[in-house]
């Protein structure tokens, strides 16, 4: 198995989450700073893109251009135009805690998911033996270009990282808690049928996620400081190793063949907050990024 070695880009995050390639620039959410920023592929020129008195997470944009946010605390997804944000859809009925990552389609249709429940205070206060299939069952909503709900998709054990396959008839969603991805056909309304196992591993808390020109999805351990490539079925082919455990990757750069990582101590709002220990790491890999994010 070939093994990749990342290198720090940038560092002084609260915790770096949603790593989008667009418009030649790696964009991000910083969870406790409020922030929404982007970074050039070299880690120069940051800047801060949108500022939020509620915490980014996931990140999209509409076929018209248009930001879409997962906005964590009052579990909504946000549009933002010309830098105005503004209440795209109310997910709160349908989300058990925080709003989190997402994927929007080519048609801007978003696929968003959530925590289910209040995971750092479970461990904080009960440790792993307060978590159970049964506490991290939610829902991940879809939602339409104009804000529309047009299906609710119940029982995922804690959703996170998603891809949308290059000819947007699939969508590879990750359960984190399960150490699963799952996979669904998309149908031309955006709606999503026929669940599958895309892969179940063993002990990988799988977080952000991306897919590559060969099929295969890099995927972020939240258990480990290693960021892994795996096959459909489960094969683990290539490894990608960071300094700190890993939250959320993106391929991204001119050939979309630097796997950029999301990294900090740990996810627990109560270590991370206050702190700047997050980082941006990169990786030069074989197999350049296809599909959507």
């Amino acid at each position: 198995m070939e093994n990749f070695d990342a290198r720090v880009l940038t560092e002084g995050l609260a915790f770096g989450e949603g790593p989008r390639w667009h418009e030649g620039r790696l964009w991000f959410s910083d969870f406790y700073r409020h922030r929404v920023s982007s970074i050039k592929a070299d880690g120069s020129d940051e800047r801060v893109e949108l500022a939020l008195d509620t915490q980014p997470s996931g990140l999209g944009w509409l076929p018209d251009g248009d930001l879409v946010v997962a906005s964590q605390l009052d579990r909504s997804l946000v549009r933002v135009r010309n830098g105005v944000a503004s209440t795209l859809c109310d997910l709160s009925p349908h989300f058990g805690f925080w709003a989190n990552d997402l994927v929007t389609s080519a048609q801007g249709v978003s696929y968003v998911g959530n925590f289910g429940f209040d995971l750092d205070l479970v461990l904080r206060d009960e440790g792993v033996e307060g978590l159970s299939v049964e506490r991290a069952l939610t829902n991940v909503v879809v939602v339409g270009a104009n804000g529309e709900i047009l299906q609710v998709v119940p029982d995922f054990v804690f959703p996170n990282g998603s891809v949308i396959t290059p000819d947007e008839k699939t969508i590879i969603i990750a359960e984190t808690l399960a150490f699963r991805l799952s996979a669904f056909d998309i149908a031309p309304d955006g709606t999503l049928s026929n669940r599958r196992v895309w892969a179940q591993l063993d002990f990988v808390a799988i977080d952000g996620i991306c897919l590559d020109a060969e099929g295969q999805i890099w995927v972020a351990n939240a258990l480990g400081t290693q960021c892994l490539r795996v096959k459909e079925g489960g094969e683990i082919t290539a490894s990608a190793s960071a300094s700190q455990t890993t939250f959320a990757c993106m391929l991204g750069g001119d050939a979309r063949d630097q796997l950029f990582i999301m990294s900090a101590p740990t996810s627990s709002r109560f270590d991370v907050a206050d702190a700047r220990l997050g980082k941006i790491e990169v990786a030069q890999v074989a197999v350049p990024g296809a599909g959507r994010p």
